[in-house]
């Protein structure tokens, strides 16, 4: 298993990272608010976790090991694959999904795009005993986007692949937009833009 990947990084697009290790291009899958974080040129090293799949392999990779390790929890539960375990961190930062899973907040969890009433109550079940109290860390702390304008892109792909139409993406966006302020934090815009289209 490839445990971190430390590297250039040689571009980032709206859902994932390449970084060169050795002269190898190395996709890493990751969430709006690792990517924000990103930028070509950089040296930084991401924790990751490999998924193995008859028809691939794939590297998903991570702001830091708490995430890394929740991410690898969430899959535990039944019927929580690695892309709903990642969009679950893309709405939800870390304490926040411990804080609803401990407390058993049902309506929290089905923020999440795929994720049911019944869903929501079997991952509480399955995981409360094991998912730890909050470590005490702030939402994705100090994750903004570079441009202003650039959290929309980002916004809207996080969007489209956890689910939405490209059309309920923009509408999403265009209800946050005012929220976005001078150096918008792409992580919260994308968790308001969520709360938006569940209220649809």
């Amino acid at each position: 298993m490839i445990a971190f990947v430390r590297g250039q990084v040689a571009s980032v697009t709206l859902s994932s990272a390449v970084l060169e290790v050795g002269g190898v291009g190395l996709e890493l899958m990751c969430t709006p608010a690792t990517l924000a974080t990103l930028r070509s040129g950089q040296q930084v090293t991401l924790p990751t976790s490999m998924v193995v799949r008859e028809e691939s392999l794939t590297l998903f990779g991570f702001l830091d090991e708490d995430e890394k390790s929740l991410f690898e929890l969430l899959q535990t539960a039944s019927g929580v694959g690695p892309k709903l375990a990642q969009a679950m961190l893309a709405v939800l930062p870390p304490d926040d999904l411990r804080t609803a899973v401990a407390s058993e907040d049902v309506k929290t969890l089905t923020r999440v795009p795929g994720i049911g009433q019944k869903g929501a109550q079997r991952i509480i079940l399955e995981l409360k005993d094991r998912i730890g109290a909050p470590v005490g860390r702030g939402p994705s702390a100090g994750v903004r986007a570079a441009v202003g304008g650039g959290w929309r892109d980002q916004v809207h792909q996080g969007l489209v692949g956890l689910g939405w139409s490209a059309k309920d993406a923009d509408s999403a966006i265009d209800i946050v937009a005012p929220e976005a302020g001078d150096v918008p934090d792409v992580a919260a815009m994308l968790r308001s833009a969520l709360r938006a289209l569940s209220k649809a």
